[in-house]
């Protein structure tokens, strides 16, 4: 049976979203694929998403930014771990390598972790960079030119980049430089039908209420101003964490018992930091959206430039959104429509085609 081993970063999980369109649209291509999934993003996530046979290996692979939720990052923190994944690098990659070579795989994918392409190309196995970033550039504006580590971390990722047989860039990405061969693929999602009816039902909506999911990706999100969302006339909420029984207007996502990519899907709008799988789907699904800006991660520029290229949007300030003052930003995203057609979700087959020529 033919074996990819994916290596893919638990910061959110929208790298895992990215890697499991490509890996159906390569099953499709590779009669019996399995994979093995090397992450720290849990099997609950992958199950009704992922279509081949595959084994969950946990383990960290790599940092991205320690975060203080979804919208600040704890630059110390981020250091501070990076400092402890970079500690006896050498013996941590070849201990990766080990496994990898003991798994035999045909090809080693990495979104977008530089100890998975590291270990991958010790083993002696082509391998594959996949996303819509790097994390060299993440990183690039937190470095203190007057602290070493941060210098000889940032090299060691780069070098670890550089090992890898080739990159697939995901659209829309950036103008990432560490690796030396990159190949460009569209954009990449596998937005589901919607099912309106089916979650109006579950959560008790009436027809003239909209629904609005607020969703920050795999990273909680700390006291939403739950007292001003129930205040909202016309309004039903899905928060994505716990809701406190009082509220009658919220429900908690995992109350509702639908897949959550059917929750995007049947929703009237999504309230969310600019990260990649629910910008790109809810483009593709035509969902307005309201985003919250951090203004200090790589790849928010990007996404937003798409947003309001190709979807409908509005920004929300992080005053308004921590005051509650959510109305005008979601009228605002109602009343928009796109500039221009998103482009075709031919992301998957793309790198499925390029993945292809190593099986």
């Amino acid at each position: 049976m033919p074996l990819i081993w994916c290596s893919i970063s638990g910061h959110g999980y929208g790298h895992a979203a990215q890697v499991v369109p490509v890996l159906n649209a390569l099953a499709r291509l590779v009669p019996h694929l399995q994979a093995l999934l090397r992450t720290s993003v849990p099997a609950s996530f992958f199950e009704p998403r992922l279509t081949i046979p595959w084994k969950l290996s946990p383990a960290q692979q790599d940092i991205g930014c320690i975060q203080n939720g979804p919208l600040t990052i704890d630059v110390a923190g981020t250091w501070s771990a990076h400092r402890t994944l970079h500690a006896d690098w050498d013996k941590k990659i070849e201990t990766e390598a080990t496994l990898i070579r003991q798994a035999a795989p045909i090809l080693v994918l990495s979104d977008v972790s530089h100890l998975g392409i590291a270990a991958g190309a010790a083993a002696g196995i082509p391998t594959i960079g996949l996303c819509s970033l790097s994390w060299d550039l993440v990183l690039a504006p937190f470095v203190d030119p007057a602290d070493p580590a941060h210098a000889a971390i940032m090299n060691q990722i780069r070098d670890a980049y550089a090992k890898a047989d080739c990159f697939l860039r995901v659209a829309p990405g950036l103008a990432v430089t560490a690796f030396r061969h990159m190949r460009d693929v569209g954009p990449i999602a596998e937005p589901t039908e919607p099912q309106p009816a089916a979650l109006r039902q579950a959560i008790g909506a009436t027809a003239s209420e909209k629904i609005i999911l607020v969703g920050f990706g795999g990273i909680a999100l700390q006291s939403p101003p739950f007292d001003h969302m129930e205040a909202m006339q016309g309004f039903r909420f899905l928060f994505d964490g716990p809701v406190p029984s009082r509220f009658s207007r919220i429900s908690s996502l995992s109350s509702v018992g639908l897949p959550f990519k059917q929750i995007l899907a049947s929703v009237d709008l999504v309230l969310t930091k600019p990260g990649y799988g629910t910008t790109v789907e809810s483009v593709a699904l035509g969902l307005p959206v309201v985003y919250v800006r951090r203004y200090n991660f790589a790849d928010e520029q990007s996404l937003v430039d798409y947003l309001q290229q190709h979807g409908r949007s509005a920004e929300l300030s992080l005053d308004a959104f921590s005051r509650g003052h959510w109305e005008p930003a979601i009228r605002q995203a109602f009343a928009q429509s796109p500039a221009t057609p998103p482009p075709p979700l031919s992301g998957a087959r793309d790198a499925a085609s390029i993945l292809h020529t190593y099986f």
